[in-house]
Formats: structure tokens, C-alpha cells, sequence
């Protein structure tokens, strides 16, 4: 039984993490530019957020839950803010000379800003409240061994794709020299902050 959850739990993980969106463009643009174990570290950030919701839904913390989704203006505001200044940032950024040239910090930060990116889109509780209600999944009467088997899976399955990006995508880094990194900068940047900017004019539609 728990490993029948455990492999659901990594089937939504990995659903929910796959399509590519600005967390995505992060880790590519990352893995390219300061190598394959920093663009996982990011991807980590988001995989650990998806496991909080995870969390939520899969106990059936509707506490919490209800006041995310109340908070939803303000979380999507801050996000998208958020995204207008990674893009900023990733625009004007020159290439790193060396892979392994983040360190300390840069690795803390590179984890931290795609946790908190995640955490700031509302959506994404909703997302798994709606996938664990239609598998029958949620469960408010807490089946706690199971909810916790399901949340590893979820974050297990999330982190896998991550793995997967980043290694695929640092195969290439050999093929890109520092005229190359420039414009996967500049072209990264502007993807990021339209990402930033759709979440902004979305709040005024």
C-alpha cells in the first residue's frame, strides 16, 4: 500500500514540476551559466515548496490552506515582482568564468529564491488540492503514515526532474563559450521578467 502512494505521490511530483515555466528558464539558465549543481539546487527550492503544498493538501490542512488562497493578491504581487527583478538581474549578469564559481551564499541563494518563487504562486496549492481530490487522495480524517509517504513521493518525483533538467542541459554547457552564456543571459532575463509581468497584468484582468 505505501509504496503504491509512495509512486503516486512521485507521479504528481514529477507532473507538476515538468512543464517548463520561469522556474524552469532559472535552472536552464543556471545549469548553463554556474554548472549542473547549482541548476539543481534551484530546482531543489521548488521541489521542497511543492512538497510543503504537498503537505497541506495531503493532511488536509485547510487551515492553512484557506489562508494562503486569502492571501493570494498579495503572494501573486510579490511574486511577480519577484520575477521582474530575477530577470533584471539574470539580464545585466555577465557570464560566470568558471562552473563551480558560485559557492556558500551563491549556493544558499540559488536554492532559497526558487523556494520562495514557489511558494509565492497561490496556484500551485490549488494545482494539488484538485489532483489529490480527484484521485481520492485527500484525506481529513489524516491517514498521517500515508500523507507522509505521499509528500516524500511528491518531493522525490519533483527533485528527479530537476535532476533530469540539469543534467541534460549540463551536457551542453561545454558548447557554450562566453559570447554564447551573454545571450542565454539577456534572452533568460527577458523570458523570466514576462513571466513576472503576465503574473502583474494578470492581477488587473
Amino acid at each position: 500500500m505505501e509504496v503504491s502512494v509512495l509512486l503516486k505521490g512521485l507521479i504528481i511530483g514529477f507532473s507538476i514540476a515538468a512543464p517548463v515555466g520561469p522556474i524552469g528558464v532559472l535552472c536552464i539558465r543556471r545549469t548553463l551559466a554556474e554548472g549542473r549543481f547549482v541548476g539543481l539546487l534551484s530546482g531543489l527550492g521548488a521541489a521542497t515548496a511543492d512538497a510543503f503544498y504537498g503537505c497541506i493538501a495531503g493532511f488536509g490542512l485547510t487551515v492553512i490552506s484557506s489562508l494562503l488562497i486569502r492571501q493570494q493578491l498579495w503572494l501573486s504581487l510579490i511574486g511577480g515582482l519577484f520575477l521582474c527583478y530575477l530577470g533584471y538581474k539574470t539580464f545585466v549578469s555577465a557570464p560566470a568564468q568558471r562552473a563551480a564559481q558560485a559557492e556558500g551564499r551563491g549556493f544558499i541563494k540559488a536554492y532559497a529564491s526558487t523556494f520562495f518563487l514557489t511558494l509565492t504562486n497561490p496556484a500551485t496549492i490549488l494545482s494539488f488540492a484538485a489532483i489529490f481530490a480527484g484521485l481520492g487522495l485527500a484525506n481529513s480524517e489524516a491517514d498521517y503514515l500515508s500523507a507522509g509517504i505521499l509528500v516524500l513521493g511528491v518531493f522525490l518525483g519533483s527533485a528527479l526532474w530537476w535532476l533530469i533538467l540539469s543534467g541534460g542541459v549540463s551536457l551542453f554547457r561545454a558548447k557554450f563559450t562566453a559570447d554564447r552564456l551573454r545571450w542565454v543571459n539577456k534572452i533568460s532575463g527577458i523570458i523570466i521578467a514576462g513571466f513576472g509581468v503576465a503574473v502583474l497584468l494578470s492581477l488587473w484582468g
